[in-house]
């Protein structure tokens, strides 16, 4: 990565962004698209689009849409009891037995506030509950306060939350910490617009920032019925499955450091496919081809049935562990992501018939 995408990278993964909560995240992207971005907009529901317009003299304007959904899982304040510890409940999907005993933040109004999220030690459970996964209800966020009048001096009922952010290096060029979906694909979006900067464009390109992807592809189907793109590419993260226990017979072989995913299926249309693997070919870069026989849960499923309909493609970053405090990417896959985006956007031309 050069310097200024990782500083950004870095940026992002220090930014608490859960869904419905993702303003902060969103103004370090606003900051940055306006080094290279023609145009920076915000829409109400909180995307956000860099634009790049095509060079003068095209003939008509088509548009491209880049999505990387912004916004990761959380917790959100329910109660306050009268010891002064949070109950929670989800903002996306989780696993209950990976939340047990981890080091949280609770982003409120004056400030984050750090917490832990924990039950009663196991030498005090009985029998049956040792083996039970716990439900939201039956654990708590404790940050120390005394009573609920003291908790309420700095927390409000629906305030978020979120693992402790941060990023830490493993060997062999991994990275590991929470938010990796889908702040990778976010970055991989405005880098291939970064790296377009001093490349002439002949269509319009709109590298979005979308918002409540967890939630259910909320800021995907607005920003692409605004947008009204003729080609539609979603970047996000998928299940690496070289660790022990995966089903590579259903899941297909992904490995971090691979090289970035290019998906085929019914949510993808085969001449977007194509375009991708000719540009991989074109830059020699190494990919890896992921099938899914339905709609993708990705932008990418709103994405396509958008208005009339949209061309559609999926790029993946391999992710380890997704939905968890230490998801592991492989930096080279995001670069090359990146680069596999801007040379297939920089190839695109008004004339292109994207019929199937």
């Amino acid at each position: 990565m050069e310097p200024q995408a990782e500083e950004f990278f870095h940026r992002l993964l220090h930014t608490p962004s859960p869904s419905g909560f993702e303003q902060p995240i969103q103004q370090v992207v606003r900051e940055y698209a306006r080094n290279f971005a023609d145009e920076v907009r915000t829409d109400v529901h909180g995307n956000v689009y860099a634009i790049r317009r095509a060079q003068r003299g095209q003939e008509r304007s088509v548009r491209v849409m880049l999505a990387g959904h912004c916004d990761q899982i959380g917790l959100m304040v329910q109660h306050i009891d009268n010891e002064g510890f949070l109950y929670v409940q989800p903002i996306g999907g989780w696993d209950m037995q990976i939340l047990l005993g981890q080091c949280l933040t609770v982003w409120t109004q004056q400030g984050p506030i750090s917490g832990v999220v924990a039950r009663r030690a196991v030498h005090l459970l009985k029998p049956e509950e040792k083996n039970k996964v716990p439900d939201f209800p039956d654990i708590w966020l404790d940050i120390g306060a005394r009573n609920r009048i003291e908790a309420e001096d700095w927390v409000r009922i629906g305030d978020p939350v979120t693992f402790a952010l941060g990023w830490r290096p493993l060997r062999n060029d991994l990275l590991a910490g929470p938010g990796m979906d889908d702040k990778v694909g976010l970055w991989v979006c405005l880098e291939a617009l970064r790296l377009l900067r001093d490349r002439p464009l002949h269509v319009d390109l709109y590298a979005v920032s979308t918002v409540a992807e967890e939630i259910g592809l909320r800021g995907a189907t607005t920003a692409a019925y605004t947008v009204q793109p003729t080609v539609g590419i979603a970047v996000d993260v998928c299940h690496a499955t070289d660790t022990p226990g995966n089903d590579r017979k259903t899941q297909g072989e992904i490995h971090c450091g691979g090289g970035p995913v290019v998906f085929r299926g019914p949510n993808i249309n085969p001449r977007v496919f194509e375009r991708l693997e000719a540009a991989a070919s074109r830059l020699e870069l190494a990919i890896q081809v992921r099938g899914v026989p339905r709609a993708t849960g990705t932008d990418a499923n709103a994405i396509q049935i958008s208005r009339h309909g949209v061309a559609c493609g999926l790029i993946g970053i391999p992710n380890r562990y997704m939905h968890s405090p230490v998801e592991v990417v492989h930096r080279q896959d995001l670069v090359q992501a990146a680069q596999l985006l801007a040379e297939f956007c920089a190839s695109l031309t008004p004339d292109l018939d994207w019929t199937p």
